[in-house]
């Protein structure tokens, strides 16, 4: 239940739908037993209009003594209206009475479903909001060891079964107890002896209803995370469809989604199997306990030993016929709280997933950049992995540092603690002098512009993705960004120009045409300090060229680190660095390292760092 009643904190402030909710209720469900009530007088007065039946008295009915005599009281003003008015006018009241009482129940369950689905809506945004909220504060390192589709599956399916199965119990949690206590209160009033006979019969029922629900959370998680499972499988064909088709792939694909999907469905058809049978189960155990009733009941009537009339026994059966529908409701409700928990737990788990990078309390807004960047004794692992020790590096205001050395050696760690995409583990890296964790993160970025190996570009119009970086950004800005990012010529030449959509990640595009965009979205933002990660290491020679020269453009009067793996980006860098296995090996300008013959000459020579 602690998991519960976590889920249920999303629901605040609930007492703003709580306590109209229970108004409602309460009006509901007091009509609704009414409605059921009244078949005793329209029954008495049915049975007196005949003449000829032989259980209906033949004097009126004398006044209860009591107001817990509900039964008597009915009985009473229905006898009262028949020797008052005569019996047709009598039928007349009593059917309007109903009519009345069927209208507000109704019109007041209305307003409380009405008031439960804004609590529901209220609930899932809240949820998802946080869920999301949080994903979107996560370090770099969390999605790198974490599959995209189980995200998505937690955001989207997981958070729909919480808001669904914790407001859904919410309602019936007090509703339904309530209307049992009401129909069992009107049962008491009409024979308390048969209703203590009758309640000795529901726990039979509850039992076996019981039964069936009790592996139906064990089969929600499974069928969880199963479905999360479907979900990566499927964003990772069609994000990989061209490598999927160029290794003739296809059939694999299809089996592992397909074997998936069907492992899926035989686990959702067990749970609608269990979850349909507790319907046909309880109606069939109802009916059984009514026929129990009608036997017992009908023979104290007959036999004259019992408290009810004919006309109160009909009435009894009647509501005791409804007392299995809130019972079967609460059932359906442990049953969907075990979805809902199941659910619950895994996007709780996103929620308390915690990130690497977190502001001080006492973090400060940075508006300019004025000195450097200075790596002081910089560590940072990944758990166990260390990926990065003893890092010293000074990055001056307005100079270019090129990062180079083997694969895996740890350049785009390094880079990526510089917008505090991740925190170091060990020693502090300075921004002007003061430690970045001291910075703001949302104030530090501002300050820095991102040119990544892999285009990130989305499924819009070119300027919308060239203004992303600014999205007040007006025309002549964006195209002034494209122009210097040698884009405009090809993009005026497009469809409908700055207005035409890229495709999915840009799939309208060739690589160095994204490229050039995303140069342009750097250009746009015009930063003091910018990041560039192998900008240019997909590109064919013609595309290069473009990159490049926009590149250089981009890097003027600015503050630039450099991660590449082609002399043509780093030879006229102010500072090369040479990283291996996390550690700085070399460090001076191209002629000095190339004097020293030392790995960064062997990689040159291996033409790993070639045009």
């Amino acid at each position: 239940m602690k998991t519960y009643f976590r889920l249920l904190s999303f629901a605040k402030p609930i007492e703003k739908y709580a306590i109209p909710y229970i108004i409602c209720t309460v009006i509901t469900v007091v009509f609704g037993t009414l409605n059921l009530a009244l078949l005793a007088p329209l029954l008495q007065v049915l049975f007196k209009g005949t003449g000829d039946d032989q259980l209906a008295p033949v004097e009126m009915t004398e006044k209860p003594s009591g107001i817990d005599d509900i039964g008597g009281w009915f009985t009473y003003y229905a006898d009262k209206l028949y020797y008052d008015i005569g019996p047709y006018e009598a039928l007349k009241y009593v059917c309007i009475v109903i009519v009345t009482s069927v209208f507000l129940s109704n019109l007041f369950r209305y307003f409380s479903q009405r008031i439960m689905e804004n609590l529901r809506i209220h609930t899932l945004l809240n949820l998802r909001k946080s869920v999301f909220d949080n994903v979107m504060d996560l370090h770099l390192g969390y999605f790198t060891n974490s599959r995209k589709g189980d995200v998505m599956s937690k955001i989207a399916s997981d958070v729909q079964v919480v808001q669904f199965s914790v407001t859904s119990t919410l309602q019936v949690a007090f509703k339904e107890p309530l209307q049992l206590v009401a129909y069992i209160v009107v049962l008491f009033a009409f024979s308390a002896k048969l209703t203590l006979f009758s309640l000795a019969v529901i726990p039979v029922s509850a039992f076996f209803i019981s039964k069936i629900v009790k592996k139906l959370r064990e089969q929600a998680r499974e069928g969880q995370q199963s479905y999360a499972n479907m979900i990566s499988y499927l964003d990772e064909a069609l994000s990989g469809v061209k490598i999927i088709k160029a290794f003739n792939a296809v059939p694999f694909v299809k089996d592992r989604f397909n074997g998936e999907s069907e492992h899926y469905s035989k686990i959702m058809r067990r749970m609608v199997r269990r979850q349909q049978m507790s319907s046909p189960v309880s109606e069939l155990l109802g009916v059984l306990m009514v026929a129990v009733i009608l036997m017992y009941g009908g023979s104290l009537v007959l036999s004259g030993e019992g408290d009810l009339k004919a006309s109160e026994f009909i009435t009894y059966i009647a509501v005791f016929s409804q007392v299995m529908r809130p019972a079967k409701a609460l059932t359906d409700a442990f049953s969907s709280i075990h979805n809902g928990i199941a659910a619950g737990e895994r996007v709780l788990g996103l929620i308390d997933e915690r990130s690497a990078v977190t502001n001080r309390d006492n973090a400060i807004a940075v508006s300019e950049f004025k000195e450097g960047i200075r790596f002081k004794g910089v560590n940072f692992a990944y758990g166990d992995k260390r990926i990065l020790s003893e890092i010293n590096l000074d990055i001056p205001k307005g100079k270019t540092v090129a990062l180079v050395g083997p694969s895996g050696g740890g350049k785009s760690t390094l880079v990526d603690l510089i917008p505090r995409f991740m925190d170091v583990t060990g020693g502090a890296i300075l921004f002007d002098g003061v430690d970045i964790r001291d910075l703001k993160q949302e104030s530090l970025r501002a300050l820095i512009g991102t040119v990544n190996q892999e285009s990130i570009l989305f499924n819009d119009t070119i300027f919308n993705n060239i203004a992303f970086a600014k999205t007040d950004a007006s025309a002549e800005e964006v195209e002034r960004a494209a122009k210097i990012a040698n884009a405009h010529d090809f993009i005026v030449k497009t469809e409908h120009g700055y207005h035409t959509n890229i495709g999915d990640r840009g799939a309208k595009l060739s690589g160095g045409q994204r490229q050039r965009i995303c140069i342009a979205r750097a250009v746009l933002r015009n930063p003091p300090i910018m990041l560039l990660d192998e900008a240019t290491s997909a590109l064919d020679t013609e595309s290069e060229k473009l990159v490049q020269d926009s590149l250089y453009k981009l890097m003027e009067n600015r503050t630039t680190v450099v991660i590449a793996h082609r002399l043509s980006t780093i030879q006229n860098a102010d500072k090369i660095v040479v990283i291996e296995a996390g550690h700085i090996v070399e460090e001076g300008n191209h002629q000095e390292l190339i004097a020293k013959q030392g790995l960064y000459k062997r990689l040159i020579d291996m033409q790993q760092f070639a045009d």
